[in-house]
């Protein structure tokens, strides 16, 4: 099958975002002819007049509707496609010039109806974002399940740098309401009708993320208020793997009482064995002081957002039979 690409962007109020990906896509060096699909979701403040700027270089396809969430805007996206397979990415995503030659080596090679790249810091990145970076990659915090492939044995792509066949698409029918949680939730629909996923490690994208503490906490908060619930719909993906985080700051606050009362210390040696690894780690992969130090303050964001989020939807769902979409309405968009 000759494969045509289509890139599948949906923007919210983040124009200046949108250009520096339509910057990085100028500079892709491949002689494959491929198509941008925009679509702004509701935006207020929209990246018309930063496409238009860019019409003349690149084949862009732009499109307007009311906001109804990344998940029904990538679906939006899709249908409006010309190519038979799209590559969905987040507008703070940069693209390395290799980046679609990787695509189209690997799925020539072994090719399947789905894969995923993972994500990496670019230089200009800010040193909160590069800690951020540090902390949402490194095996030391997600075990290596957003892009380390001696880490996963069944990959689930993330919808930040994800691709989707045509056939796949027409066939699970896209994403659902849930956000987060609406790419590991098409991963595993995609899984029980007989499609197969993978990691194509050499396509990575420099992914901005959150640009504040603030954000990146409610960006982990929800990211563990939806596991539970991810969970409920589909039983057989739960792992135990997925309480580390609630087990780590609960451990912790329970240190802290037990070296108060009794002064019993070893637990607490073990967090700061821990932490003195990953400022180790922090230090040796970015080659700074400062953002292995943030790095740390990261993790510890990291770690508390998702943990009290899991923990609050376990308990909602599990113990309270409580329904998800009515006890966490923002975690879902409904269509219009």
């Amino acid at each position: 099958m000759q494969l045509e690409f289509s890139f599948i962007i949906p923007v919210y109020n983040r124009p200046d975002e949108i250009e520096e990906l339509l910057q990085s896509f100028t500079r892709l060096k491949t002689s494959l002819n491929f198509e941008i699909v925009i679509v702004e979701d509701g935006s207020t403040v929209t990246s018309e007049n930063i496409i238009n700027t860019y019409n003349q270089q690149l084949d862009i396809a732009y499109f307007k509707k009311n906001n109804t969430g990344p998940g029904d805007s990538r679906n939006f996206g899709m249908k409006q496609a010309k190519g038979n397979y799209f590559i969905i990415l987040d507008s703070d995503c940069i693209l390395p010039p290799k980046y679609l030659n990787e695509v189209i080596k690997s799925l020539t090679k072994d090719y399947v109806d789905c894969f995923g790249g993972p994500d990496a810091s670019h230089d200009s990145f800010s040193n909160i974002q590069k800690a951020i970076n540090f902390s949402m990659t490194s095996f030391l915090t997600t075990g290596g399940i957003r892009g380390n492939k001696k880490s996963v044995n069944k990959f689930q792509p993330r919808s930040f740098n994800m691709g989707l066949s045509k056939e796949a698409f027409d066939k699970s029918g896209g994403f659902g309401e849930i956000h987060p949680g609406e790419d590991p939730d098409l991963s595993i629909r995609l899984w029980n009708l007989g499609f197969k996923t993978k990691l194509i490690p050499e396509a990575y994208v420099f992914h901005k993320r959150r640009i504040s503490w603030k954000k990146f906490y409610k960006q982990v908060n929800k990211f563990g208020m939806v596991r539970p619930i991810l969970n409920s719909w589909h039983p057989e993906t739960k792992k135990v793997t997925y309480w580390f985080p609630s087990l780590f700051v609960t451990g912790f606050f329970f240190s802290i009482i037990l070296w108060g009362i009794f002064n019993f210390k070893l637990f607490l040696v073990l967090y700061l064995v821990y932490f003195l690894t990953a400022f180790t780690w922090a230090l040796f992969k970015t080659k700074s002081l400062t953002i292995a130090s943030l790095a740390i303050l990261a993790i510890c964001i990291q770690f508390m957002g998702y943990g009290i989020g899991f923990l609050k939807a376990t308990i909602a769902i599990n113990i309270f039979k409580r329904d998800p979409e009515k006890e966490f309405p923002d975690l879902f968009f409904k269509k219009t």
